[in-house]
């Protein structure tokens, strides 16, 4: 043992006390000795390229390149994205993809192209191939927006699993976002990106990498256009990000670099090219449609940890109820299970559940329940007995169980990537839903355990079923919390099949949005948190993630007024709005932060229940088009450099764009507007984008700023929709979308379209369908018309 791993060893000791802290020292040597036996060492390793074209053979949207040590598969699908695999490698099997590949596009085909390589040319994108491996991207017209150039493997002389590196290039003027849930974006700089879900063990900020969420997902945005690349392998890797820079007068470009180095597992990708609209909308196509929260679920949760049970739970509703703060959910985090073992709730805290349950349902009031992988080893123990008898738990190489350390003691995890586990985990929620948990919140999913020393992992050796394909840990890891959510999801599909689930993890990978959502974890308390937290709901909106969201105040220690006030504004406009409190963060509750910043807090909530309906629209909108709720600026004009550049503020849907304050003490702040007429939602100020404008930010608000033409659904003081219309400006037009729920089941409700437009002095509001233009459905309440 290395000194370091010897001062962790002792912090593990003093932080966990003595019986704990020996645990994870013991299950730390474990893994070790598992990977030195589990794991040999690769050896001497030979390096290989593609070498020169011999021969190709077309097939349906492309065909297949042969090279003298390799061979490229490359297909472009009916949807428009296209897809390369080299060394045999294809699109399936993937955890990624929802369902079977999609089709090729019979109108694609492979040609010849100059100076011995070959092209596959279809509607929108060519792609490129040199003699000697490199794979480029164009659009129609011939620009190119992506260059691969020949990949390398690294294989071990004896046998085993092939390293390889993949590097590309991008225009001078491209930005790169994505990577997942990055605490440093949305925008990412010259950096590297380690690709293996990680839990920081502390609240980390914006220096720190990487977090709970890693995707090999690129979103790259162009003046050419937008293209998401997208490298279909779970394993741990790096990606180091170089940013182009233009020539100034006769200077050269600096074109933008990727560099992707992966320790194993297939080397294939899926590219799409278009506007972000359609990117987003062919890569769900791909990776599947957006789980569609319950209505509930878009409005004000509270997170209680530690101790206190049901009398803690009652009073802190009650002090929501006292000032007259609306609350939606109450999730009960770690402290309320007994031992924290799986599904078992602590009887002496909570001896009436099913009672508590059913008297917050009768004020609107759902729970949630924080489920944690980490299944306690003690026999007598009901989920870890069932477990056994199914075979259900991870094991190492030589066949004995992978035994860790959670906050309950000595643990196993179960093994989510086999189906016949997933569905005996489905089935353990019924014991939760009888108790009236109408949610879940996946916690520890990376999968952790405490670690005294080394990475706080399973073991790489450890083996999984992989559907049935084999192997180990090192192809797993990533995609564990995707496959317990699956688990989840699946389970309570079959268990309350008349409501829709509600799912969120601190872990996932590509294509978790079809069973839920994301929680981004433990963001410490400070600005830079703060800001963080805006990174991390946009980055994974870009990555097909749309509902998600940050803890207001971070975790780990109590913020001053200001920040906690700053960080409710952010988080009553962000998908997942969540506030919490704990052993850790203290009572972090409005009321608790002085009557100023509760008279605040009130006017957002107020605020966010009043846009209930447009939430629940965009949430409609992006199960159906992948589209995000929190977008960037620049998504409706990628072209616009300014936009690319701005990372403090966002679109919310089509309609609002929102100013975030970051900075401690301001009270104005500029906010770079994208083309067109925007509307101070509070003062109906008028101003005339492109251009950056200083806004007034008071403490009582944030900026908030509505596109002219705008139709907006909101609650009126009733509880019923109205229409709030944002004037467009004379001569132009307006309109929007309106999705209403039609409760938490699974029917689809129709989209209403409607259009705004002058007619001489008089403004008209229309609703647009199949049989004509006809009076709106519900109340319209114009604005903005003094900013005419």
């Amino acid at each position: 043992m290395e000194g370091r791993d010897l001062v962790r060893s002792v912090k593990a000791v003093g932080s966990a006390g003595v019986t704990q802290g020996l645990r994870t020292v013991r299950a730390a040597w474990r893994r070790r000795r598992a990977d030195a036996t589990g794991l040999p060492p690769r050896g001497t390793e030979r390096a290989r390229v593609p070498g020169p074209v011999l021969n190709v053979e077309p097939e349906p949207g492309g065909g297949v390149v042969r090279f003298a040590k390799s061979e490229l598969r490359i297909v472009v699908a009916v949807n428009g994205a296209v897809f390369w695999g080299w060394d045999g490698a294809g699109p399936e099997p993937s955890y990624a993809l929802a369902g079977r590949c999609p089709e090729p596009d019979p109108r694609a085909s492979l040609e010849p192209d100059t100076e011995g390589g070959w092209r596959v040319v279809a509607e929108r994108v060519t792609v490129v191939v040199s003699r000697h491996g490199a794979v480029e991207l164009l659009t129609p017209g011939g620009v190119r927006l992506r260059r691969e150039l020949p990949p390398r493997w690294w294989e071990p002389v004896g046998g085993g699993t092939s390293r390889w590196t993949q590097r590309s290039e991008v225009a001078a003027d491209a930005r790169f976002f994505g990577l997942g849930g990055r605490a440093s974006g949305p925008r990412l700089r010259e950096g590297t990106y380690r690709l293996w879900n990680t839990d920081p063990a502390r609240a980390f900020g914006p220096g720190d990498d990487p977090l709970s969420i890693t995707m090999p997902v690129q979103l790259v945005v162009a003046d050419a256009a937008t293209h998401l690349v997208f490298q279909d392998t779970s394993w741990d890797g790096t990606v180091t990000l170089r940013e182009g820079e233009e020539g100034a007068g006769s200077g050269h470009d600096r074109v933008g670099t990727s560099e992707l180095r992966m320790d194993g597992g297939p080397l294939r990708c899926w590219m799409v090219v278009g506007t972000p609209a359609r990117v987003l909308r062919t890569w769900a196509t791909l990776t599947g449609a957006p789980a569609l929260p319950p209505s509930w679920a878009l409005g004000h949760h509270h997170a209680r940890g530690g101790p206190g049970g049901e009398q803690a739970v009652r009073r802190i509703v009650a002090g929501y109820q006292e000032h007259d703060l609306p609350l939606d959910a109450v999730h009960l985090g770690i402290g309320h299970l007994d031992g924290h073992q799986v599904f078992t709730v602590d009887e002496e805290q909570f001896p009436k559940l099913p009672t508590l349950a059913e008297d917050l349902r009768r004020d609107g009031i759902r729970l949630v329940s924080v489920v944690d992988p980490a299944v306690t080893a003690e026999p007598g123990n009901a989920v870890y007995d069932s477990g056994s008898a199914e075979d259900a738990f991870v094991r190492d190489a030589s066949g004995q169980l992978v035994r860790g350390v959670a906050r309950s003691g000595e643990s196993v995890h179960p093994d989510f990537t086999h189906a016949r586990v997933r569905a005996w985990w489905g089935r353990l929620y019924e014991e939760r839903l009888g108790q009236g948990f109408a949610g879940f919140w996946h916690d520890m999913d990376e999968p952790t355990s405490f670690s005294a020393f080394g990475e706080s992992t399973l073991p790489r050796s450890a083996r999984h079923v992989l559907e049935g394909r084999g192997g180990d840990h090192r192809e797993a890891h990533n995609v564990y919390g995707l496959c317990m959510a699956q688990a989840a999801f699946e389970g309570l599909r079959e268990l309350a099949p008349e409501e829709r689930p509600f799912i969120f993890s601190r872990s996932g990978w590509a294509g978790m949005q079809r069973y839920g959502g994301a929680w981004s974890g433990g963001v410490e308390t400070g600005w830079p948190g703060l800001r963080a937290s805006l990174s991390l709901v946009m980055g994974l909106g870009l990555c097909g993630v749309p509902y998600s969201g940050p803890d207001v105040g971070g975790f780990g220690g109590r913020p001053s007024p200001e920040l906690y006030l700053r960080w409710f504004q952010l988080g009553a406009h962000l998908p997942l709005f969540r506030t919490h409190s704990s052993l850790r963060a203290g009572h972090r509750e409005p009321w608790e932060f002085g009557a100023e910043v509760l008279a605040h807090a009130r006017v957002a909530l107020v605020e966010r229940r009043r846009l209930l309906p447009y939430f629940m629209t965009l949430a409609h909108l992006a199960r159906r088009t992948g589209a995000p709720y929190v977008r960037p600026l620049w998504w409706g004009a990628p072209e616009e450099r300014a936009l690319r550049d701005c990372e403090d503020a966002f679109l919310l849907g089509d309609c609002l764009l929102v100013a975030p304050v970051l900075d401690p003490g301001a009270d104005r702040r500029a906010v770079q507007l994208p083309r067109g007429r925007w509307y101070d939602t509070v003062t109906e100020q008028a101003y005339e984008g492109p251009c950056q404008v200083l806004v007034d930010a008071p403490l009582s608000r944030i900026p908030v700023l509505a596109r002219a033409g705008a139709v907006v659904p909101v609650r009126d003081d009733d509880g019923g929709l109205e229409l709030e219309v944002w004037a467009p400006a004379r001569g132009r037009t307006g309109g929007g979308l309106v999705v209403q729920d039609a409760g938490d089941g699974w029917e689809e409700p129709e989209i209403e379209r409607y259009v705004t437009r002058w007619e001489g002095r008089r403004l008209v509001v229309e609703r647009d369908g199949e049989d004509g233009v006809r009076e709106p459905a519900h109340p319209v309440r114009v604005r903005g018309l003094g900013g005419r």
